[in-house]
């Protein structure tokens, strides 16, 4: 029995890790959760599991959420709370599922304690890769993808000397607007965007799919988990989402990870690792029903975002948290409506094109760097 500890309950990863969860309790117990805001979806889960911490955003939240609760809960707020559930004791896997940098510390002092940390927040790796695996390392502690992609890698690698890697492949669905051209990304709506052909997740990763920034990051959270160079990491596109990441050795030998596309299949692997168990609530991969697979070169003119990554990656220090930061306001500002889509590279260009880079940030300038962009994103948005 493993007591997981879950940041970002309320979100699509969290809201499938929690399908984990229920669909073996024999294997799995939830201990404790954080959530932002939103304290409908909170509810259902806290009174189902009943988990022994909460975290929520604030006071307010918290108050809220005490007044339509039965029975007597440990209730905290703040970023720093999230450190404290991370931490216990009692936690035994960290499941890092909420958006943004609020996951960063709780993950780095996880970490300190040898806990066995899940996670599945890019801004962590892509922020502050170089403190988090330096810690990794310094702990023996593993840390276990759930994004599909990222967990294909990992399976892919098992076993395999990395000394003989030749190149990672991450296969990249081509988002809502794959069809589409340039000229015809001048109209598109948040509706649009937000109606993905494959995948069922939240509105931020659903829009930075659609602009290809969801695989930049993807780009960067390889090659600190692998500890592979950017020369050495391919994007394809392949429709299907089918194969969800290959790895090449230097004998021409390529080892695919295939699956229907489910995010509870990786989310599961990484509760069980070096375990697998049964789940009866996926499909099985049926290639004949499914005929054919589709491949095809990535097109940087076309999305540019995926460039960008690239770019931050390799340049380094600073430039990846300008990335996240500037992408993070952009999206949110599409989101409500008070920018174009086409606007969200073009902000995020602008930013990372005026920022003088430092090279080896600490923790308080990656976090003084954050803020600053996203002062900054705001106020360019508004010339826009």
């Amino acid at each position: 029995m493993k007591n997981i500890t879950l940041l970002g309950a309320t979100g699509s990863i969290g809201l499938q890790t929690l399908d984990v969860i229920e669909a073996h309790p024999e294997h799995f117990r939830l201990f404790a959760i954080s959530f932002g805001e939103n304290v409908e979806k909170a509810l259902p889960i806290i009174e189902k599991f009943k988990p022994e911490w909460i975290v929520a955003k604030d006071n307010h939240v918290k108050q809220k959420l005490k007044t339509r609760l039965t029975g007597d809960y440990k209730i905290i707020t703040g970023v720093e709370a999230l450190e404290e559930i991370s931490i216990h004791p009692k936690t035994d896997v960290l499941v890092n599922a909420v958006m943004g940098s609020v996951g960063l510390k709780a993950t780095l002092s996880a970490i300190e304690h040898r806990k066995q940390v899940a996670i599945a927040n890019k801004e962590t790796l892509v922020t502050a890769g170089h403190l988090v695996m330096e810690k990794a390392r310094e702990f023996s502690v593993n840390l276990l993808p759930i994004d599909s992609e990222h967990s294909a890698i990992f399976q892919a690698l098992n076993g395999e000397s990395h000394d003989r890697l030749k190149k990672i492949i991450l296969t990249a669905s081509g988002g809502s607007f794959r069809d589409k051209s340039r000229d015809e990304l001048q109209y598109v709506t948040v509706s649009d965007a937000l109606n993905h052909p494959n995948w069922s997740m939240g509105a931020k990763i659903t829009v930075d799919s659609a602009t290809m920034m969801n695989k930049g990051l993807e780009v960067i959270e390889a090659h600190w988990l692998f500890n592979v160079a950017y020369e050495k990491i391919e994007v394809i596109q392949h429709q299907e989402s089918i194969i969800h990441s290959m790895v090449e050795f230097i004998d021409q030998s390529v080892i695919a990870q295939l699956g229907t596309p489910d995010m509870r299949v990786p989310i599961q692997y990484a509760l069980t690792y070096p375990d697998r168990i049964n789940i009866p609530s996926s499909k099985s991969l049926d290639l004949v029903s499914i005929s054919k697979l589709h491949f095809k070169e990535m097109d940087f003119s076309r999305f540019p975002c995926l460039g960008y990554a690239f770019d931050a990656g390799k340049i380094g220090g600073t430039m990846p948290t300008v990335l996240n930061a500037a992408n993070e306001v952009a999206v949110d500002l599409f989101l409500k409506g008070k920018i174009k889509f086409l606007e969200i590279e073009r902000l995020i260009e602008s930013l990372m094109n005026s920022h003088q880079v430092i090279a080896k940030p600490d923790l308080n300038t990656i976090q003084s760097i954050d803020s600053e962009t996203r002062i900054k994103a705001l106020n360019t948005a508004s010339e826009f």
